[in-house]
Parts: C-alpha cells; structure tokens; sequence
C-alpha cells in the first residue's frame, strides 16, 4: 500500500506544513499583540476552510460516482490536469513567498484586527482554504490513479499528522528546520510526480474519446515487465508510469518535466531580496486612544467611556464556529442529495412468478438504482431487459424470499421490462415500458444453449482427438515400463500428461476419471504411497523417486486402462455448454493455484511444462468462443491474445529442448514476473464467464 500511499503522504505534509505554518503566524502574531480573546476567532476560519476541503472532496467523489464510465474517465482526467496546473502553482508560489511569508500575514492580521471579528475570520479562512482545497483535489486525483482511496488517504493522513508536530514544534521553538531547503526538496518531488499525474489524466481524456491515440503506443513494456513485481508497483504507484504508455502520455511527461523542473531550479538559484523589516505589532495597551466618536469597528472602542447597555445578550461562543463548519457539509450534502439517480420513481419493484415488474415505472435515462424486493416463496433471478432483443442491462442472482436488494443499471432511449426466473418454475417477463431520451447504455446481448452448441460441438471434437492422442502415448508409456526402459518412460511421461493438461476444459465433464487419471495424493490416508494413489501423478513419483519397472507396471496398466474407458465413454458423456466460458477462466486460475506454486509437482519439477499445456488448452477454448466474444466485447480477446503472448514467452524462457526449469529453482523476479503476468491474464479473463453466462427468457 506504501507506493499509493506515498504521494499522499508527501502532499499531506507538504500542504499541512504550509497551512501549519500559515496558522502558527496568525496565531503568533495575535499572542504578540495581546489579543489572545481573538484566538476562536482564528480557529473559526480554519474549521471553515477544513470543511469547505472535505465537502469538495465529497462532491467530487459522488460526481465521478453517478456518471457512466467514459464519462467517468474524462472527467478524472480533466481534474488531473487541473490538478497538476494547482500543485505546479504551489511549488512556484511557496518558493517564492516563503522568505516574505511572514511579513505579509502579519500586516492582514494587524488590519483585520481593526476591522472586526468577521474580518479576522475570513483572512484566517483565505490562508487556510487555499491548501485545502489543493490538497482535496490531489488526494482525489491520486486516489484515482491508485484505483482505490485506503493507500492515498492512510498517506495523507500520516503526513498531516506529521506537519502538525512539526509545527508544534517550530511554534514552541523545539524544533529548527531550514524550511527554504524543505520546500525546494519537496517541490523537486512534486514535480516529478505531478508528471506522472499528468501523464495518467491525459490518458484518462483518451479512454474518455476527449483526446485522441488511445492505441497509438510509443512505449509497450507489458510483455518484459512483470506488472506485479515489487518495483514495478513501486513506479507506478509512486510516478504514474506505466508499462504501456502512449505517445500523447511520454511527450507530455518529458515536456512538463524538463520545461517545469528547468524553470524552478533556475528559481531556487535566484536570490531573492531580503524582506524589510516588518514594525511590530503593537498591543492592545500601545494603540493610541480613541475618542468616543471614533470607537473600533467592533464597538470596543478603547476610547469610549459609554457603558455597554446591561441587557444587552452576549451571543454563545459556539454559534459561529458551528455555523461555518456546518454549512459547507450542509451544502454539499443538498448537493448530492439532489444529485443522487432516484431509485426509479423511489418504489420498490416486486419479483415473483406473480407479481414480476409490479411498482415498475419508466424512469429517467442516466444511472438507475433499483430496489428489487422477491415477494415469492422461492429464490430467484431477475433481470433488466430489452424484451423485443432480450439483451440485459443488469441482474441480480440468488434474491431470497422477502429479501430487498438494489440493482444499479444505466438506462437510455429505449423498450424495458423486468424477467424474473425462479428456482424452480418458467421465467416471467413483466410489461415492458418505453424510456424517452438520449443517453447511452452498453447491454449484454444474451446468449442461449444454442449459440454455444456450435462451440461446443468444435470442442468436443478437440477433446475427441486428444484422447485419441493420449490414448496411444499412454500404450507407449506403458511399454516403456514393462521393457524396463525407465529414462525412456520419464521422457513419455511427459508427453502424455501434458497432452492431458490441454484438455482441461472437459475435466468436469470426464466425471470420476480426472480423479484416476490425474488425481492427487492429498488427503489419502497412505500419501503417496496410498493404494489409491494412481494416474499420472503416481507414475511421476515413482520414476523420479528411484521405483523399479515392476513396482510401476501395474499403476501404467492401470493408467492406460483408464485413458481408454475415458475415451470410450466420452462422446456420451454430458458437456454442459455453460461450462465452456466457465473454463475460460477456470483452467488457469488453477494453474496458478496448483503448478506455479509447485503443489502438484511429485519429483519430476515439470510444473512449468503443464502450465504451458494449460494455456494452450485456454488458447483453443477461446478459438472456439471468438465468434461469440467478438460479436458482444470486441476489446476483450485482443487484450487477452495479448495477455497469452506474455505469459507463453515467460515460459518459453524457462525451457531448453526437453528439461524445463523446477518452479522451486525459479529466481525470485522470474517467479514474481511468471505470477503477475498470469494474474493479469486472469482478469482480463474474468468478464468471459459473464458475457457468455446461458439466461433463461420466457
């Protein structure tokens, strides 16, 4: 988390250092003035500016909540920018003026001082808000590109807390820091990372449609940089840089680097003049008197001999601090309350084979929330459809009887009803209204037993001749053994099981024999020596752990006579179609689960070769379903093709001719690069199973 965190952490302190110091000189001068009664007065203003900070870091959030996801994206990056112009002026401003900071509060105090309460209320409000607001619009930015808010906002939180003992301790004189040299140090920081937050919003105004070349890539080191590593984690949390950068993304960078980073280092060497003494402050007892015509701003004229009228009602200290911290929060909560998408007319809509749809009216195009109550006696599904195409813009699974839940979708100008399918029973569709209006929603076209019964027939074809294969290696690897040919075996061994491997999507289909041909040892009372250890697994352990031909004739018979009932069998075997973009995923979550852990491996440190067996058997299952993912996710198999390639050239690396490296000898960055490469593919692989989920129409 640190490498989210550290942005954060350093604009919390930068910025609560500045406003720190700001509070200590107000604080400071009004002490030296003998106006300590004035102090509330300066704590008013920064409360009010701490709310005002935090109410615009709310409305942000939910802003960026309620809009659809390009949108979402343009409008990330138009704040990124904004962003990076405020923390850029920052930099600058406080290398500028801290030398002359000092001074120039000292004479806003001293005049609003003269000019009343209110006056002093809001210069400690202007001095204050300014840093709070950059520091909400950073930390919102940041918390962007991290793609979640613990990270930045732990940082920030860290950072305040360590500006505000600093400050503590300047002000107490515990402490000296040469805070020319701190704020040159950190501004040289900054820059570099509001680089990278430049960088990350221009791409953000490219995934948006704002900006062009979102494909034209000037940097692609996705297939040779492991995204999970430690270090690569470490940059792009740290810089915004990614492995894959586009051309609009690195001439910005560089540009706002070099040009930024010349212009303030140039300015660190200038030595500015030396700030003219400011005359102090004079105290409350040093002004001059003033006669009663020409009493203070505030009616405390210390010239006034008029007594102050008995009856007159001191207003409770609290009413101003509480009325100008509440109002901001109050503000900003009308304001997305007011926002919010209403749940569709706030009314609950039934689901049930009776009263499916009931309370369901038109709503408003834009972002809708549903509140989807199941009124039957059994549990079900619903969806949100177009009737006349049965395409889906969002469902719920698995609502229980008398049980509320809501359902997000985005709707536009269009035909919509509600299909509600319970358990056990025909699925029912309500009536179907019309939505007026623009707008643009992304429905998921559905998909029946009938669109995958010509991928699946492909498949099944695929399996057929692989066992066709297998059977004949397992014959070979029998022989091998009973000819006592044991160096020969191990080669054999290897062929066949990772012919095995490449069938993986049919695994639930092989019903018991997966379980005899390619079980584990786990859980057997005898471990690897178990008499019901058998398959290709036992086989392994015993010809790398020195077993004889005849010790291991027996198990090979065995393997071979379950490779043949498994190929005899399999053509009347049930394929569930809805298990094809299941395995899609399914086979290399458990590659990583299994083989690059080194779970499975019995002696022969060939983890590796099944992992490529693996992805091979995923490559052909999305041969098969290309047809179908293309006509519903177009950006989903170039991503993933790409995705493959990576992972295929990781494990190419760890092989020469026939021996493949142990997943145990692995180096910890080949391990670390071979992981994350994989569980990048993995959810890229993840939306599959949804986009080709089989759903009941009526």
């Amino acid at each position: 988390m640190w490498d989210d965190a550290f942005p954060s952490f350093l604009i919390g302190l930068r910025e609560g250092l500045e406003a720190g110091l700001i509070v200590s000189i107000l604080v400071a001068t009004l002490v030296r003035a003998e106006a300590r009664s004035r102090l509330p007065q300066v704590w008013t203003g920064v409360l009010a500016a701490i709310a005002v900070a935090m109410s615009f870091g709310a409305v942000l959030t939910f802003t960026a909540a309620s809009m659809p996801q390009t949108a979402q994206e343009a409008f990330g990056g138009v704040l990124s920018v904004i962003a990076v112009a405020f923390v850029t002026a920052m930099v600058f401003w406080m290398r500028r003026s801290a030398r002359n900071l000092s001074s120039e509060l000292k004479q806003k105090v001293t005049g609003a001082l003269a000019m009343g309460s209110g006056m002093l209320i809001l210069t400690s409000f202007l001095a204050v808000g300014r840093e709070g607001l950059e520091t909400a619009l950073f930390l919102w930015t940041t918390a962007q590109a991290a793609g979640e808010s613990a990270g930045p906002l732990t940082g920030a939180a860290i950072g305040l807390v360590l500006a505000a003992g600093l400050c503590w301790g300047l002000y107490r004189r515990v402490l000296k820091i040469n805070l020319t040299k701190f704020f040159t140090a950190t501004g040289v920081v900054l820059i570099v990372i509001a680089a990278g937050v430049l960088g990350y919003g221009l791409r953000d105004l490219q995934e948006g449609g704002v900006l062009p070349g979102k494909t034209a890539y000037a940097v692609d080191l996705a297939g040779s940089i492991d995204a999970g590593s430690w270090y690569s984690t470490l940059i792009q949390g740290v810089f915004n840089l990614m492995p894959t950068m586009t051309w609009l993304q690195v001439v910005a960078y560089v540009a706002y680097l070099a040009v930024v980073m010349t212009l303030f280092v140039r300015g660190v060497r200038v030595t500015a003049p030396k700030a003219r003494p400011e005359p102090k402050p004079q105290s409350a007892t040093q002004r001059p008197a003033q006669s009663s015509a020409e009493g203070s701003a505030d009616g405390s004229g210390e010239g006034s001999t008029a007594p102050k009228p008995a009856a007159a009602r001191r207003r409770p200290v609290w009413v101003v601090p509480a009325a100008v911290v509440a109002v901001p929060a109050v503000v900003a909560g009308l304001f997305v309350a007011l926002g919010r998408p209403k749940p569709a007319g706030d009314q609950t809509v039934a689901v049930s084979e009776t009263d499916c749809g009931k309370g369901f009216t038109a709503p408003a195009p834009g972002r809708q929330t549903f509140q989807m109550h199941n009124t039957g006696h059994q549990a079900s599904e619903v969806y949100l459809v177009d009737p006349s195409t049965n395409a889906v813009y969002g469902e719920i699974e698995g609502l229980a009887p008398g049980t509320t839940r809501d359902l997000v979708a985005t709707v536009a100008g269009g035909t919509y009803a509600w299909r509600c399918v319970p358990a056990s029973g025909k699925a029912v569709t309500s009536k179907a209204v019309t939505v007026t209006g623009g707008g643009a929603a992304k429905p998921v076209a559905p998909v029946s037993e009938q669109d995958l019964a010509a991928p699946l027939k492909s498949y099944k074809a695929y399996v057929g001749k692989g066992l066709d294969t297998l059977f004949g290696q397992t014959r070979t690897l029998q022989h091998d053994i009973e000819g006592g040919h044991l160096d020969k075996a191990r080669t054999d061994w290897l062929t066949a099981h990772r012919t095995y491997a490449s069938l993986g999507a049919a695994y639930g289909t092989f019903e018991d024999f997966d379980k005899k041909i390619d079980g584990r040892a786990d859980g057997l009372p005898g471990g690897e020596r178990d008499k019901d250890f058998s398959g290709f697994l036992r086989l392994e352990y015993g010809l790398w752990h020195g077993h004889s031909a005849k010790e291991l004739t027996g198990p090979a018979r065995q393997l071979s006579t379950d490779v043949a009932g498994l190929r005899k069998a399999f053509p009347s075997q049930d394929f569930d179609p809805g298990d094809l973009p299941l395995r899609a995923h399914e086979i290399l979550e458990n590659t990583l689960q299994f083989e690059l852990t080194g779970d499975t491996d019995e002696g022969s440190g060939t983890n590796l070769a099944t992992a490529d067996a693996n992805l091979a058997g995923t490559r052909e299952l999305l041969t098969v379903l290309k047809p179908l993912l293309t006509d519903r996710a177009p950006k989903v198999l170039p991503t993933v093709d790409t995705d493959i390639d990576r992972v295929q050239k990781l494990l190419d690396a760890q092989h020469d001719g026939g021996h493949w490296t142990p997943v145990e000898k692995l180096s910890a960055a080949d391990r670390q690069r071979l992981d994350g490469a994989t569980g990048q593919l993995l959810e890229d692989l993840a939306p599959i199973p949804d986009l080709l989920e089989i759903r009941k129409s009526a």
